[in-house]
């Protein structure tokens, strides 16, 4: 078998594989298409009618964000996760207060901050 002999069969092979591929992402496009027409139900859609146009309301100043609620739900939660990350009882942790971590650090202070926490535990 010379090289032009297995070039010739190379590229009919790739061909034949390419093709097989291809047929088989079709039919699955159209199996996935008649699966939606079969199994989807369009919601209906309810006709609002639209309010009359009142004035525009004369917005009221916006006062400073208010002090945020303590949430009881919220304290549980946070100190059951920090119960289970130090592996100690919840009775033993006395939670006096929280706050908002502010996400918007970059990927890097986030990733050193992680290292810090990871080797105190």
């Amino acid at each position: 078998m010379n090289l032009s002999e297995a070039m010739s069969e190379g590229l009919m092979v790739t061909g034949t594989g390419l093709i097989i591929v291809f047929s088989v992402l079709v039919i699955l496009m159209l199996v996935m298409m008649a699966m939606k027409k079969i199994f989807y139900k369009e919601p209906k859609k309810t006709v609002v009618k639209e309010a009359p146009k009142a004035e525009a309301p004369v917005p009221e100043p916006v006062a400073a964000e208010p002090e945020p609620q303590e949430d009881p739900n919220l304290i549980a939660v946070i100190a059951a996760a920090v119960a289970a990350a130090m592996d100690t009882p919840v009775g033993n942790l006395k939670i006096k207060s929280y706050r908002r971590v502010d996400g918007n650090a970059p990927a890097w202070n986030k990733a050193g901050l992680r290292d810090v926490i990871d080797s105190r535990f």
